[in-house]
């Protein structure tokens, strides 16, 4: 394949010789290769299951009994705010619809039961966006029931819309029969899943997820606060969400960025809510400290061109349409491989923006990233006369 990649200084000083016919100009990366670190064995949580995972790739750093079903208490809301989140950009809800405090939601949910509630008054309604902060910050059982009412007329039907977004995402591990994480029979999850689903609220929906670093929220008279500890702990956890009853213990699913590496924690069946912060901060602080990630590619540099046919110019430059990130053990940078895959033949027009191949990077063999090449430019189909010369030479090269 006649291929010009555009590797330069990341190239020579990532991966080796160069792959490309005609190497050109490349933003360096933004930190050097690390000097290659033994990685000791992360610290171990207490509790039934547990899971460290990278947010750019998805890959599992360290964990133990995370595909164990275990019960996911309070963790479900997140699962909740993913479906509010999709059902708005659906256009099926709004923010500023008034949500019912109905009397279910009330009595099973409200102020009267051993569980969090958000304190919004029965028959009474509420914007959407506040009861969605009440369940948030606050853990609002109360306010999860009247949403999940909301949204799809009943909570049993809106458990039907959480395993349908929930096979979407992929969290084969789980099942939902409520809006709230109350113990019940079937309502099960998997520390994975759980990792997967906090990966899938911050990539789809960060205005939702944000949500979740809010320190307190106030409904009437009553303000309470987040009951994250890491939000006081650590500037760089910007959430997610807490859980507890007598069947899950205390769980936390916490996420944390520094620079461009965001981690995703899930510790679950821990024995108090200081030993679950405890663990998941040690946990994110063991992930940033021994794996690093690195911009690999910009949005609009030109990192390969590719021979056009029947084109007003000859070559289409092709990069990539966000940024390409990769997260590694720290050291192990220079050891990254490049390859690339794009249509032996491209025929004009080609528009800016068109997906066309792919590029991977892999660590000892494995894909550790990808993503779509499109076109920088576009690519105007070419005369008659050009195109019938392109045509001949086509032919004439073809196998």
């Amino acid at each position: 394949m006649k291929f010009r990649f555009a590797l330069a200084a990341l190239a020579t000083a990532a991966f080796g010789a160069a792959i490309a016919q005609t190497p050109a100009p490349q933003p360096a990366p933004v930190a050097p290769p690390a000097e290659s670190v033994a990685i000791p064995p992360p610290p171990k949580p207490v509790g039934t299951a547990w899971v460290l995972m990278d947010y750019i790739t998805g890959q599992v750093l360290a964990g133990e009994n995370y595909d164990q079903r275990v019960e996911p208490a309070s963790i479900t809301k997140v699962m909740t705010s993913y479906v509010l989140a999709a059902e708005q950009k659906n256009g099926k809800i709004r923010p500023e619809d008034q949500v019912m405090m109905s009397e279910r939601a009330w009595r099973e949910g409200g102020a009267g039961t051993d569980g969090s509630y958000s304190g919004f008054a029965v028959n009474k309604t509420a914007p959407l966006l506040d009861m969605e902060k009440g369940m948030a910050v606050q853990s609002g059982n109360d306010a999860a029931i009247a949403l999940a009412e909301h949204a799809a007329g009943s909570q049993e039907a809106f458990a039907s819309l959480m395993n349908n977004y929930a096979a979407k995402i992929g969290m084969k591990g789980s099942h939902f029969v409520n809006a709230h994480g109350l113990s019940a029979p079937e309502h099960y999850s998997t520390a994975y899943d759980l990792a997967l689903l906090g990966r899938a609220l911050i990539r789809d929906y960060p205005e939702t997820y944000a949500f979740n670093k809010i320190k307190e929220f106030t409904v009437g008279t009553i303000t309470q606060p987040n009951r994250n500890l890491l939000l006081w702990r650590d500037g760089s956890v910007d959430g997610i969400k807490t859980g507890h009853h007598s069947g899950a213990g205390y769980c936390l699913m916490s996420s944390a960025k520094r620079g461009d590496q965001r981690l995703i924690a899930v510790v679950m069946g821990s024995t108090s809510e200081k030993q679950r912060a405890d663990d998941s901060l040690a946990l994110l602080n063991w992930g940033f400290r021994f794996y690093e990630t690195h911009r690999l590619y910009e949005p609009g540099k030109v990192i390969a061109s590719q021979r056009v046919w029947k084109g007003q110019a000859k070559e289409v430059q092709l990069g990539v349409a966000q940024p390409m990130l990769v997260s590694v053990p720290r050291g192990r940078y220079g050891d990254l491989k490049p390859s690339m895959n794009v249509p032996k033949t491209l025929v004009a027009p080609i528009a800016k923006g068109q997906a066309i191949g792919d590029v991977k990077v892999t660590l000892d063999g494995k894909v550790v990233a990808q993503a779509p090449l499109v076109a920088v430019n576009a690519v105007e189909e070419a005369g008659f006369f050009k195109r019938l010369w392109d045509a001949f030479w086509m032919w004439w090269e073809s196998d």
